[in-house]
């Protein structure tokens, strides 16, 4: 697959399923934090979920210039052993970044979560954990189902070795 195949990809399916997939986790956290004694609005979730998405979009143009720096390495699985150790140390330094944007992503929205239910950072982390695993298992059910009345349409979305 070509740089411009995976981009125009990731701009196509990236932008509509992360606006679906930023109003359904507002759901599932706002039901969650009510039963764990909250209280918010929807809206009010999808503030946190938007904002807490900051340090990834800022993960996005950090990788985009990694991209641009590094070329093709840049979106293979496993760098060739050969690489220029500019280009390892690029690979690196972008894989650390995201890391720790990652980390600083699920600050915001356990911080932002617990300010907006008015519940305790552990419990918002409890609702912010539960609410994740149930956002993974409703996302590999619908692929599921997805798969089972269309076979063979996710084999055009999701990468093949």
């Amino acid at each position: 697959m070509s740089v411009e195949e995976i981009l125009a990809k990731s701009f196509v399916y990236g932008a509509v399923a992360g606006m679906v997939s930023v109003y359904l986790m507002a759901i599932i956290y706002g039901r969650l934090g009510v039963r764990a004694g909250g209280k918010s609005t929807t809206e009010q979730v999808i503030h946190i979920l938007a904002y807490g998405g900051v340090p990834m979009a800022a993960s996005v143009a950090i990788w985009v210039l990694t991209a641009l720096l590094a070329g093709e390495p840049a979106f293979v699985e496993t760098p060739r052993a050969d690489l220029e150790a500019f280009l390892a140390l690029l690979l690196h330094v972008q894989f650390i970044s995201y890391v720790l944007l990652l980390i600083w992503s699920v600050v915001l929205q356990v911080m932002g979560l617990s300010e907006i239910q008015g519940l305790a950072t552990r419990k918002a982390f409890g609702v912010w954990f539960l609410g994740q695993i149930i956002g993974f298992l409703a996302s590999l059910f619908l692929a599921l189902i997805i798969e089972m009345l269309f076979p063979g349409i996710l084999i055009h979305v999701i990468p093949q070795n």
